[in-house]
């Protein structure tokens, strides 16, 4: 008996053996990536003032090389949209990069109201610092300061133990800084007075011999020189107006004589296409002269085309001057594109193409049309106010300023009176209902409680900080804003001010396009789940998931 178990053992271990034999010689070895996947180059492309509308609107004009291999070869997020209002520069680079808010960023519009000093504050100001590369002036006294949340290029420096570089480039210095975040190598943008590419001491006590020896080329007499023709006949432009048009902003016949400019008015240069020139050009040369992308260790350019903005502002959407600006940057976009191509190698960084906002069409154009559509003024709005408060209440001056479409009350006023705030906010909503081009008045810590529609509150609830916002929000008619006779503007909740293009291309991304809905602050933690690193420390937003194959 004793036998027969011992042999029964001992088949039992043989059994085992031999099926634990056949099952390591049939599991193959597992092999794991020996690093993390990541691009050598990240560039973000921000069209200052770029409507949705455009990718298509110009279409057939387009190079194969610039906005065409972007849409063809990336994935374009076709229903982008701007979450919060007002919808201006600063605000929509500083939510973009912090895939944020205003109410948690602080970033609420270029400038707004301090109650603490009684000043305005411009975005990005900082009298601690002081201009490098070029003479002193409060052009070159900014940082990102103002800025309360991380940015997706903070934290791509934190995820590389700050070995992975970031610079920001830009005409607008809000353009450049906020981008490029807190923990940036550099910001460069253009100083109008001299033609000089800056900085502040806040990032560097000198700058680097390639941007002082760019500087000695004034590139912009080269441009003005070449005045400003249109790139083709200009009878084919037939998706515009025609040349002149009281309601543009500035003289609008082309050809534009710049001639006059040379060695006298550098800043005009951005109120052509030939901004946003120079602009590629620096940033081409940052990536050759900064080695970035060289290495295994992600680096991020942030380029910021401030020129769109300029030339819209002036001139309107439907303009000569728009169209062709956009059809220029095409093929400034097909160079640089090439240029990434050949310096880091296609398939070795990812481009993302996005705007800050988009912008209203002149209300000139749209009475030439039979559309709807007009201006208010942030000065007749104060004015006439106070005059009906003063009226009503006896109260003197009580509001203090209209900007950002919100209301701003002078507390010390409102808190001494003998007739309560409640009432003077109830009687000024009503008194601006019925102001020509008003839709609707809110108390914006109130907003809750607001008979309007959810967007406009989740839009307004969105861009409002305590610290830094008005008393008041008040929402215009559609394509009215607040501007003059000519010209146009932004800031609105509407489409139009709040659809923008995004477009990604290169290492990652799979051709492809989407029509779900999504926002302006999905594209930093977007960037952070391509590049394995955490979000931004105000970060809202979710990933969109489409533009990869995984």
């Amino acid at each position: 008996m004793k036998k027969i178990s011992s042999l029964i053992v001992s088949l039992s271990i043989l059994s085992l053996t031999t099926v634990s034999a056949q099952t390591k010689k049939s599991t193959p070895v597992k092999t794991f990536p020996a690093e993390v996947a990541r691009p050598k180059l990240v560039v973000g492309l921000v069209v200052d003032q770029m409507r949705w509308d455009y990718l298509y609107r110009y279409y057939n004009r387009y190079t194969n090389g610039g906005f065409k291999r972007l849409i063809n070869e990336g994935f374009s997020v076709e229903n982008t949209f701007i979450p919060y209002t007002p919808t201006y520069t600063a605000v929509g680079h500083s939510s973009i990069y912090t895939g944020s808010v205003p109410a948690i960023h602080g970033i609420v519009g270029n400038d707004w109201y301090n109650p603490e000093t009684k000043k305005n504050v411009y975005c990005t100001e900082d009298s601690t610092v002081v201009t490098v590369g070029s003479t002193p002036s409060n052009e070159g006294n900014m940082s990102p300061k103002n800025l309360l949340a991380t940015t997706i290029t903070d934290e791509l420096r934190l995820a590389t133990n700050f070995r992975g570089k970031v610079i920001g480039i830009s005409l607008k210095d809000r353009g450049s800084i906020l981008p490029a975040g807190h923990a940036a190598n550099a910001a460069y943008w253009y100083q109008g007075s001299t033609g000089n590419w800056i900085t502040s001491s806040y990032y560097m006590k000198e700058v680097p011999s390639w941007i002082a020896d760019y500087n000695k080329l004034k590139l912009a007499n080269k441009f003005y020189a070449k005045n400003w023709e249109t790139l083709y006949p200009i009878a084919s432009y037939v998706n515009s107006t025609a040349d002149q048009k009281d309601y543009e902003g500035k003289t609008s016949t082309f050809p534009h004589q710049l001639t006059q400019n040379i060695d006298k008015n550098f800043d005009a240069i951005r109120s052509t296409p030939y901004g946003n020139t120079i602009t590629l050009d620096l940033a081409k040369l940052a990536i050759l002269s900064e080695d970035l992308g060289q290495d295994n260790i992600t680096d991020f350019l942030a380029v910021s085309c401030s020129a769109t903005d300029y030339v819209g502002h002036a001139y309107g959407p439907n303009s000569i001057e728009a169209e062709d600006t956009y059809l220029r940057l095409d093929k400034d976009f097909e160079e640089f594109f090439n240029y990434l191509d050949k310096k880091v190698g296609k398939g070795n960084y990812t481009i993302f193409l996005s705007a800050d906002h988009g912008v209203a069409h002149v209300p000139g154009f749209m009475k030439e049309n039979k559309l709807p559509g007009g201006t208010v003024s942030d000065r007749d709005i104060v004015f006439k106010l106070n005059s009906f408060l003063n009226d009503k209440f006896k109260v003197n001056n009580v509001v203090l300023k209209s900007m950002n479409n919100q209301i701003i009350f002078d507390h010390d006023k409102t808190d001494n009176g003998t007739v309560s705030f409640d009432v003077i906010k109830s009687a000024s909503m009503e008194f601006l209902k019925r102001m020509d081009g008003f839709a609707n008045v809110v108390d914006i810590s109130r907003i809750s409680l607001a008979t309007i529609p959810e967007v406009q509150k989740k839009m307004i609830t969105n861009g409002y900080n305590a610290r830094r916002s008005g008393d008041l929000y008040y929402i215009l008619d559609p394509n009215w804003f607040n501007g003059s006779a000519t010209g146009t503007t932004h800031g609105n909740w509407n489409p139009y001010d709040s659809h923008i293009p995004l477009v990604f291309m290169g290492w990652g991304i799979k051709p492809g396009a989407s029509n779900k809905t999504h926002y302006m602050t999905d594209i930093a933690p977007t960037l952070a789940a391509l590049l394995h690193i955490q979000m931004p420390s105000g970060c809202v937003g979710e990933p969109i998931t489409e533009i990869t194959n995984k």
